[in-house]
């Protein structure tokens, strides 16, 4: 298996050109990666949690913390 990251439209037309050219089964990802956004929430939220900033919530009141 082998995954590249070209940085260019240039560098990935010609790794699939190379590709083709020498009979190499493979895909593209439809999608670069994951959305920007949802990374930099991703990554708040773990600074919270090793920062001590979060909510316990034990089992007995979880549905009452849920609204549930």
């Amino acid at each position: 298996m082998l995954i590249v990251h070209p940085q260019t439209d240039e560098q990935a037309n010609v790794l699939t050109t190379v590709m083709q050219a020498l009979k190499i089964k493979f895909e593209v990802a439809k999608s670069a990666g994951y959305n920007p956004d949802f990374v930099k929430k991703a990554l708040d939220s773990r600074k919270q949690a090793k920062e001590g900033k979060v909510t316990r919530v034990k089992k007995e009141t979880l549905k009452e913390f849920l609204g549930i």
